[in-house]
C-alpha cells in the first residue's frame, strides 16, 4: 500500500484552490447568493464530474465569503454582525398577485363624485379635560352625552325624557346601521367575486377546470328553478292555472285546505268544535299582540304612570296653567 499516493489523491480531491474563471462571479450579498455565468467545461464535466462540481462550488463560496468581509459590521452581545445590503436580484413570486378588493357602496359613490376619503384619528382633543381621549370605545368621545350630569333641553323636546337613554339608543342605532351596511358590503363583494370567476374567460382561454364549470352550471340551474318556483307561488292559485313551461320543475309543498261549506245535516260536531275554539281564543286573548311596556313601567291591564304623567304635562302646557309651561333650560 502506497501511503504517499493515497495522501496525494486525498489532497487533490479536497483541495481548497479556487478555479480561474473568465467571467467574474456575480455576488448578491443581500440574498447570500453567488452566480457563476461562465459556461461549463464539457471535458472536465464529463471526465470527473464530482471533482469539477466541488471545485465550482468552492470557487463561488470563496467569492461570496470574501465579499462579506468587505461589508460594514456592528457589535452586539453575540459578537460582530455583518450588515447586509438590500437584495439586487429580482426573484419570481411564489403566488399570483392578490386580486383588488371590491369597492363598497360608499367607496363607489365617492369615486364617482370625486370625494376624497380622510381617515379619522383614533384620538381626539377634549377641551374640557385638556387631554387626548379615545374617539370610540369605553370612555370614548362618542359616549360623552351618555354621562353628562347636565343636559340642555331644546325646543320641542319632551321635558321628562331621559337624555342619557336617548343618547345611548341613538348610538346603538348607529352601530346596528353600520353592521347592516357591513353585511351588505360583504354580500356584494361575494357576488362580485363569483361574477368575476364566471367571466374570467372572456379575454381568452378559460381558467376554470371542468369540475368548476360543472358546479357553476348546476348552481345557475338551481337558482333558475328557485326563481321559477317563487314566481309561480305569487299568484292566488299558486300557479295551478298558469301556462306550463317545458321542463318546468314540479312544485312540492303544502296545499291550502278549505273547510267544506255543506256538511252532513246529522253531523255538526266539527263545526261546533271550530266555533267553540274561536270563542275560547276570544275569551283568553290568544293571538293578540302584546305591546311592550316602555321603560318597564305599568302593569298589564293597569295604569302606566309614566305615560299618564307625560300626558298630563302636555295638557298643562297646552292650557297654560301648568307649573312648567313655557320653561326651557337645563335640568339634572
Amino acid at each position: 500500500m502506497d501511503v504517499a499516493k493515497e495522501l496525494a489523491d486525498y489532497a487533490a480531491a479536497n483541495t481548497t484552490a479556487v478555479l480561474d474563471r473568465p467571467n467574474p462571479i456575480v455576488i448578491d450579498a443581500g440574498l447570500l447568493a453567488a452566480f457563476d455565468n461562465t459556461p461549463v467545461d464539457a471535458d472536465e464535466y464529463g471526465s470527473n464530474l464530482n471533482t469539477h462540481l466541488l471545485a465550482l462550488t468552492l470557487t463561488s463560496t470563496q467569492a461570496l465569503i470574501s465579499s462579506l468581509f468587505t461589508l460594514p459590521t456592528k457589535s452586539s452581545s453575540s459578537g460582530p454582525i455583518t450588515l447586509l445590503p438590500a437584495p439586487s436580484t429580482l426573484l419570481p413570486r411564489e403566488k399570483p398577485l392578490p386580486k383588488p378588493k371590491p369597492l363598497t357602496k360608499w367607496e363607489r359613490f365617492a369615486k364617482e363624485k370625486g370625494i376624497s376619503h380622510k381617515k379619522k384619528e383614533k384620538h381626539v382633543w377634549d377641551d374640557e379635560k385638556q387631554e387626548w381621549v379615545a374617539r370610540w370605545g369605553k370612555d370614548g368621545k362618542n359616549r360623552e352625552k351618555e354621562g353628562q350630569w347636565l343636559t340642555e333641553i331644546k325646543a320641542g323636546e319632551e321635558a321628562d325624557q331621559d337624555p342619557s337613554s336617548t343618547a345611548r339608543s341613538e348610538r346603538k342605532a348607529r352601530i346596528a346601521k353600520n353592521q347592516k351596511q357591513q353585511a351588505a358590503n360583504i354580500a356584494a363583494a361575494a357576488n362580485h367575486s363569483s361574477d368575476a370567476t364566471a367571466t374570467s374567460s372572456r379575454g381568452g382561454v378559460s381558467t376554470l377546470s371542468q369540475e368548476q364549470k360543472k358546479n357553476l352550471r348546476e348552481r345557475r340551474k338551481e337558482e333558475l328553478k328557485r326563481s321559477m318556483i317563487l314566481s309561480k307561488t305569487s299568484t292566488a292559485s299558486l300557479g295551478k292555472y298558469d301556462k306550463a313551461i317545458k321542463d318546468e320543475p314540479k312544485v312540492k309543498g303544502l296545499k291550502r285546505k278549505f273547510e267544506p261549506t255543506v256538511t252532513n245535516k246529522n253531523d255538526f260536531k266539527g263545526e261546533k268544535e271550530h266555533a267553540l275554539d274561536v270563542l275560547h281564543k276570544l275569551e283568553t286573548g290568544v293571538g293578540k299582540v302584546k305591546k311592550s311596556k316602555k321603560g318597564g313601567e305599568g302593569d298589564e291591564g293597569g295604569l302606566n304612570v309614566r305615560k299618564a304623567v307625560r300626558f298630563q304635562g302636555k295638557v298643562d302646557r297646552a292650557s297654560g296653567g301648568g307649573a312648567s309651561a313655557g320653561k326651557k333650560g337645563k335640568r339634572k
